[in-house]
């Protein structure tokens, strides 16, 4: 088929200042798509090309018009004030949303054209007309997604799992008991919770936008780092916490893609328990019940650091990543795409 696919944000290393975290696996959903004899059409503008200089026009193609199309895929993008509700033009407008309406009004709404939605970061309302459209299926990247959406998961590269060393990977080199990559959003309640308190018995680092700070004046944030310097990070600490907005993801059971970057460089993620679903993302070994128990659980993985447990950890940890295997979320896309014709309803 051919699949128009709309993305805001790189497929390479992009840029500094975003906050996309696809980059972590935009790049692996749409390979595994092309694999399988699809021709994809990205339908927003280059940003890879236009902000961070790479040229990816001999691998993918771009249109910004409205090309001919079987099935349109959407990241979902959602109103943000100040940036894309502003007026084109505008300083500091984006245009993914004023886009994502045309997207809409031409394919989903004027030709019927089948619409697979990925409401990634779970901003769709759950009475949203969308929901109920005929020719639209909702995905979310939760365990628990909303009533009448599919569970799509961040997709991780097969091949990078069965080739992942845990041995190897327990023998590096450690410098940082405690580490977290990731920006604020939403996080304020669990960072209290949960890593402020370990932060203050052991020696740590915060990366990304984190633009309030001013409760937790023990903590070392760093600041925005370049995406290559994700698993440089993980690759050089002991252990994360996976810290998730209470009602979007943690109720839902939606983990992102923290959790595989960290355990594919080594890093053992401690999990909060309240999580849904917790134990299906990490052995029960590494939940932790509030900041004391995160602090007590980092110092018994210090002593651990480099020995035979440490691997079997690590291992364990690697097996559980089969979840977010890209095959698995093939699948999902398989079904999904074979289940109803491709065109003639039209949605309301």
């Amino acid at each position: 088929m051919k699949i128009g696919y709309s993305f805001w944000g790189f497929l390479g290393l992009g840029i500094r200042d975003t906050p996309d975290g696809g980059r972590s696996h935009r790049r692996v959903l749409i390979d595994g798509l092309r694999e399988r004899g699809h021709q994809l059409v990205f339908l927003q503008p280059d940003r890879d090309y236009l902000e961070a200089g790479l040229d990816l026009s001999a691998h993918y193609r771009w249109d910004v018009g409205l090309p001919d199309i079987d099935i349109l895929f959407l990241e979902w993008r959602w109103p943000i004030p100040g940036r894309n509700t502003t007026w084109c033009g505008a300083v500091g407008h984006t245009c993914d949303l004023h886009r994502q309406q045309q997207l809409l009004d031409h394919y989903t709404h004027g030709l019927g054209i089948r619409t697979i939605l990925w409401d990634k970061d779970r901003t769709l309302p759950a009475d949203d007309p969308l929901r109920s459209a005929p020719n639209v299926n909702v995905c979310e990247a939760a365990l628990h997604p909303t009533p009448g959406a599919v569970s799509l998961l961040f997709p991780v590269v097969d091949d990078t799992l069965d080739a992942a060393d845990p041995v190897a990977l327990a023998t590096r080199a450690l410098d940082l008991p405690l580490a977290y990559v990731g920006n604020q959003y939403d996080r304020d309640d669990a960072f209290s919770a949960f890593f402020a308190p370990a932060a203050a018995r052991h020696d740590h680092l915060v990366a990304g936008k984190w633009p309030r700070t001013a409760p937790w004046p023990h903590v070392r944030f760093v600041g925005r780092v370049p995406f290559g310097k994700v698993a440089e990070i993980h690759g050089r600490a002991l252990c994360t916490i996976l810290l998730l907005p209470p009602t979007r993801y943690a109720q839902a059971g939606q983990m992102t893609q923290r959790l595989p970057e960290a355990v594919l460089a080594g890093c053992l993620p401690l999990t909060p328990a309240g999580i849904r679903g917790a134990a299906r993302f990490t052995p029960t070994q590494l939940h932790v019940r509030d900041g004391a128990s995160a602090a007590a659980k980092i110092s018994e993985l210090r002593s651990l650091a480099g020995t035979p447990a440490h691997a079997e950890l690590l291992a364990d940890c690697l097996t559980m990543l089969d979840l977010f295997r890209v095959s698995r979320q093939l699948a999902v896309l398989d079904e999904l795409l074979d289940a109803q014709p491709t065109r003639g309803t039209v949605a309301s």
